[in-house]
């Protein structure tokens, strides 16, 4: 009998957790490949379940619903937090609408994970955060969505930083560069809007160096001095919905952008280290140039995303005869996330970040565990951003980032 029980209770089916996902369109894409997947991959405590998708438009989030595996389709998000079958609610629409909807998620004791950055103010991220740990001391995780620290070789770099193998930090430097604007005549989408934005290629791509800056060293940003710059000031209005970033619909007069077409600043970490970040969307010919170095003491760190299965190495206390930089394939099974993929040398991409969130979420609600990235994590970016259009606007003068 006791050997039966045994074999029953290594067969059983792991608990589902319901999925609700708001907002369907290139986030939501890549977010429903994670929760397709992870469960395939990894041996999961829970099986995650799509069981709803939300959008206004009832033809295409139908239409969504079917092609990335959806059981059914709102075209309310209150409706889809208010589903018995939804457990997590899956944020993936713009700023504007990221408070209210974790709020009420949270509210009606839902998981969250809302996409980055958190909010469009901090007045909003800091809302979401002390809810989040309200519904924290009722059992529920609230996460936000920095994806790239799922890249398995800036998780290995992580892992080698908090074991000294870089010795004490002193310079960080970041850049994340895409020409999606380049062409003045790309039409003025939602991502140009700062009332929904809350902010343009800073909040788009810096939210994610500064998360990373900070998720790498361990330590916070405490003042930054920054410039930010709108190149183009007025572009096409789209007759209908763009396709991609940026492309798309044909236009119908013109109107004004309202956010930074790009943002340079540098910073101090809470250690002393320095730091210095770019951030743009008008680099011609960069796709999606995320480029990172760390150096240290005894050894420096080096990151490019469009080589996103490669750490570059250097140990400073090697003999000068035979250090340098070497290259380090982040494709073994003792590396990060590594372990229920292919053999050695068999690479990973971009979609895989979105696998490795959902099995990281789904093992702290099963687990119990605190969430990771944060809402309070998620905040303490949305600070420096703020830092950084303070001091913009006040011809770069150094801006202390709060605690």
């Amino acid at each position: 009998m006791a050997q039966r029980d045994q074999t029953q209770q290594q067969t059983a089916e792991p608990p589902t957790l319901g999925i609700g996902m708001v907002g369907y369109a290139f986030m939501g894409a890549a977010h429903s490949q994670g929760w397709r997947t992870a469960g395939h991959v990894f041996d999961l405590p829970m099986r995650p379940v799509l069981a709803a998708v939300c959008g206004r438009d009832r033809t295409a989030v139908e239409a969504a619903a079917g092609r990335h595996g959806w059981a059914a389709a709102e075209t309310d998000w209150r409706a889809l937090i208010a589903r018995d079958d939804v457990q997590l609610v899956d944020i993936c629409t713009p700023g504007d609408s990221h408070a209210e909807i974790a709020l009420a998620a949270l509210e009606a004791g839902k998981h969250v994970l809302c996409e980055k950055p958190l909010a469009n103010t901090v007045a909003e991220a800091e809302a979401m955060t002390a809810a989040a740990e309200r519904a924290a001391a009722r059992g529920r995780a609230a996460f936000v969505g920095f994806n790239y620290r799922r890249v398995p070789a800036l998780a290995h770099a992580r892992r080698l930083i908090a074991d000294g193998r870089l010795g004490t930090l002193r310079h960080v430097r970041a850049v994340y560069l895409q020409d999606w604007l380049t062409d003045p005549a790309s039409p003025l989408t939602w991502r140009l809007d700062k009332d929904r934005a809350g902010s343009g290629a800073l909040g788009d791509l810096g939210a994610h160096v500064v998360d990373l800056a900070q998720y790498l060293t361990g330590e916070p940003l405490v003042a930054v001095s920054a410039l930010t710059e709108t190149f183009v000031r007025e572009r096409p209005r789209p007759a209908g919905p763009p396709g991609g970033l940026g492309g798309g619909a044909a236009a119908t007069g013109t109107g004004p952008v309202t956010v930074d077409d790009a943002a340079a600043f540098t910073g101090r970490l809470a250690s002393g280290a320095l730091a210095s970040f770019e951030v743009t969307r008008m680099a011609a010919g960069r796709k999606n140039a995320l480029r990172l170095e760390i150096n240290g003491e005894r050894g420096s760190l080096a990151f490019d995303l469009e080589r996103l299965n490669e750490l570059s190495f250097h140990d400073h206390t090697e003999p000068a005869a035979t250090a340098g930089f070497r290259r380090v394939l982040v494709t073994e099974p003792d590396h990060p996330y590594l372990e229920a993929w292919w053999p050695p040398g068999h690479t990973l991409g971009y979609e895989h970040t979105f696998v490795h969130q959902a099995r990281d979420v789904v093992c702290a609600i099963a687990e119990g565990a605190p969430p990771v990235p944060s809402f309070a994590d998620g905040l303490q970016v949305q600070r420096v951003l703020a830092a950084v259009e303070e001091s913009a606007a006040k011809n770069s003068v150094l801006t202390p980032v709060p605690l």
